[in-house]
């Protein structure tokens, strides 16, 4: 098999745009993981670099990170599929240059603030020059605005881009789930003096971002991408969208209810936030499973050889709806009933499915729409596995995997310890840090961060070398 190459790269001004994202997106995504793995060192051994760079600031820029290079995934996905949907190019694309510019120079700053200007007190104007102190959101407040600024400029472009050209169901789908994007980011800007209110409301940025708005994104660009590799029926997949949509609105604020369990909020969101807050995948991986079938059965049918276009993609599309479902889904199920919560919360079960959760739902996806931009941008009309894209989809999830279940161990110790044994009291707290099971747990997921590192690094190889002639052969 080769990888057929067309003379013609990109068409349009806006998929170059797109790629200027992903640029970012990829570089952010390895600081990701570098900062994740010097905090998981610094977790079994304090003094690795104390007082040179502390464990708050490694753990912060890790989360924080996560947080910035998926919206750059996101809105680089967006712009690289408008065109092709909208059969247009993307209204004010110049502007939107200026934009990425203005984010990328804003979000430079607020990292380098992170590493070197964590001292001194919480002050009023700390919150507006250093950070905000709320986590996953610690962007200072003239970050805040220079963001909101950014991202509405992106959602007028979308909106007059999908107006003035072709409207589908996908870009109908999507105008919609930005606004509610963008809106909800406002929310978090708000304060209270009542800690339960402000966490209240902290969590409705939080919550309804990566298990509402982001999980209805990652079905659109899933949608749009299972059309150009396969050739997926569009009124299936935007079927899915609808009922992903319909099943968000009936259960996404619902699903809220597992983030107040403990933070003195009434009782009764005991039992709704159990009952809704696993539903969100289900459309994502239904969708999946029936486009494939539907794509098998025509094929078989017809006689004919099915053929992927790109099949780096399509293999992270596969790991992202089951990752989704089992990451997002199964993984938060099944420790988040109150019963199970109470001792569960707050331990390292928390920990274990947040990572199989930003992975499965999120990180796959947008490393997919990475290899759509490069097959464009190298116009390369049939993109096959290479041993390095095998490598680095192996390795990459190995190294997950090993940590979800590493963290598993060691909530499971604490769950034993710290809450069952001695009553979630501070004395239980630290004996279990020492337990044998949470320290062998903890030590494992630093290594399997090690093993997503090597994986990160064949990606990387991987990406960087696609426009080489050899890669023409597999």
């Amino acid at each position: 098999m080769v990888n057929s190459i067309e003379n013609n790269t990109f068409t349009y001004e806006s998929e170059k745009l797109g790629m200027m994202y992903f640029r970012v997106a990829i570089i952010l995504f390895g600081a990701q993981l570098l900062m994740g793995l010097i905090a998981a060192v610094q977790f079994l051994y304090p003094s690795f670099l104390f007082e040179i760079f502390d464990f708050s600031v490694a753990r912060m820029v890790h989360i924080n990170a996560l947080v910035v290079w998926m919206l750059y995934g996101m809105i680089g996905a967006t712009y690289l599929l408008m065109p092709s949907e909208t059969g247009i190019e993307t209204v004010g694309v110049g502007i939107g240059k200026l934009l990425f510019w203005v984010l990328t120079v804003a979000i430079t700053v607020v990292i380098l603030v992170y590493i070197f200007v964590q001292v001194g007190a919480g002050t009023e104007a700390s919150i507006w020059l250093i950070h905000e102190g709320r986590e996953y959101i610690e962007a200072p407040r003239w970050a805040d605005i220079g963001i909101v600024v950014v991202v509405v400029g992106f959602i007028i472009s979308v909106y007059a881009t999908a107006i003035k050209g072709r409207r589908t169901g996908i870009m109908t789908v999507m105008m919609a789930n930005l606004l509610a994007l963008g809106g909800l980011y406002v929310t978090g800007m708000l304060y209270t003096d009542n800690i339960s209110v402000d966490q209240f409301w902290w969590w409705w940025i939080i919550h309804l971002w990566v298990e509402a708005t982001w999980e209805v994104y990652v079905a659109t660009v899933a949608a749009w991408a299972l059309i150009q590799i396969i050739g997926a029926k569009r009124q299936i997949v935007e079927m899915w969208l609808w009922i992903e949509v319909a099943m968000l609105f009936g259960s996404g604020i619902l699903g809220l209810g597992h983030h107040y369990f403990w933070i003195g909020t009434p009782e009764y969101w005991w039992e709704i936030g159990a009952l809704f807050s696993a539903l969100e995948p289900v459309p994502l991986v239904a969708m999946l499973v029936h486009v494939i079938y539907d794509w098998g059965k025509q094929t078989g049918a017809a006689g004919g050889k099915q053929v992927l276009t790109n099949t780096p993609a399509f293999a992270w599309i596969i790991a992202n709806g089951f990752g989704n479902f089992l990451g997002a889904g199964v993984w938060g199920f099944f420790y988040t009933l109150p019963q199970v919560n109470i001792y569960t919360h707050g331990t390292q079960f928390t920990s274990s499915h947040g990572h199989f959760a930003f992975w499965g739902a999120y990180a796959t996806i947008l490393i997919a729409m990475f290899y759509m931009g490069l097959q464009r941008a190298n116009g390369i009309k049939v993109m096959k596995m290479t041993r390095n894209a095998k490598l680095a989809i192996t390795l990459l999830h190995i190294g997950m995997l090993g940590m979800v279940v590493a963290l598993l161990i060691s909530g499971y110790g604490q769950v034993l310890i710290e809450r069952a044994q001695f009553g979630a009291t501070w004395e239980g707290f630290f004996i279990s840090q020492d337990a044998v099971w949470f320290v062998q747990g903890i030590a494992w997921r630093a290594v399997m961060g090690v093993v997503m590192l090597v994986g990160f690094v064949y990606l990387m190889i991987d990406m960087l070398t696609i426009a080489r002639s050899d890669r023409n052969i597999t």
